[in-house]
């Protein structure tokens, strides 16, 4: 009795392992490569599928989903002899898990390696500027040039993208270096040509001060004149006039004798009209 149970019992254990092993159910997002006695037979795809226990067996889980791969920075000479830090990262989707399994060993590694292989040839024929500012012409070269590659293990590139192209520490100073000597120069010329236009502006101002100086004198003498003229017509032809005209800047230039910090004593003429009359007679 205990031999039978023990039969039964084993027969239940091995047609329950070979349910296990016949019946297959595939998650969404992955799918199954299976072998047939060492040998690739099939892909299962997601959902339930059977295969035959103990000849076929599930030698890989490949995942459908879009695969992001971080690119490691890595140094790079640029046209110019000029090192600079770049990175990237590569968006890849496998088509074909079967030939991205059989064909290459490691199918990450093999995309890494290939992306900064092809990204030291492409920034290696661009200069420093042409490569800092040139990201989309970097992007579509590098996914021309590995695309046809990775074609043959199965698996396509979405995208790839340049994560930071960014000059040496060196170089870096170099460059800031260079920035502030450009900010001082532009900083000295912005100098030098507001100190001319002030200087012009100054000597315009001269100028037209001199012009309305010499128009004020004009005025002044015409206003002389019609006062000398208006004088003499109204007293006749005698030394009243000269003799007024002279009394009152005679008188005039006292004042501002008068006015001035420098003054401390102003003696005036006792009879001014002599004087006046004295001056003519000299003149």
């Amino acid at each position: 009795m205990d031999t039978a149970l023990i039969i039964v019992a084993f027969i239940l254990g091995l047609v329950f392992l070979t349910i296990f092993l016949g019946v297959k159910l595939v998650p969404q997002g992955t799918r199954w490569v299976v072998q047939r006695l060492g040998k690739y037979h099939t892909t299962l795809n997601p959902g339930l599928n059977l295969i035959i226990p103990y000849v076929d067996t599930v030698a890989y889980k490949v995942t459908t989903k879009d695969i992001v791969l971080e690119i490691p920075a890595q140094e790079v000479i640029t046209k110019d002899n000029v090192t600079i830090l770049a990175n990237a990262v590569a968006y890849i989707s496998i088509i074909s898990p079967d030939k991205a399994v059989y064909g290459v060993e490691n199918y990450r590694i093999a995309i890494q390696t290939l992306v900064q292989t092809s990204l030291r040839s492409i920034v290696g024929e661009m200069s420093l500027d042409d490569s800092l500012s040139s990201r989309d012409v970097i992007k579509a070269k590098l996914k021309e040039a590995i695309s046809n590659d990775i074609a043959d293990w199965g698996i396509t590139l979405k995208t790839v993208e340049i994560q930071d192209i960014s000059p040496s520490a060196t170089m870096q100073g170099a460059m800031e270096e260079q920035a502030a000597a450009e900010r001082q120069r532009r900083a000295t010329v912005t100098k030098a040509e507001g100190d001319r236009e002030a200087q012009v502006l100054e000597a315009d101002g001269r100028l037209e001060a001199s012009r309305r100086d010499a128009e004020a004198q004009v005025l002044l003498a015409d206003a002389s004149k019609t006062a000398i003229t208006m004088i003499t017509e109204s007293l006749g032809s005698n030394d009243l006039p000269a003799q007024f005209i002279l009394g009152e800047k005679y008188i005039n230039s006292l004042s501002e004798i008068a006015a001035s910090n420098n003054a401390k004593t102003i003696i005036y003429p006792a009879d001014l009209a002599e004087t006046m009359k004295s001056l003519l007679k000299k003149t």
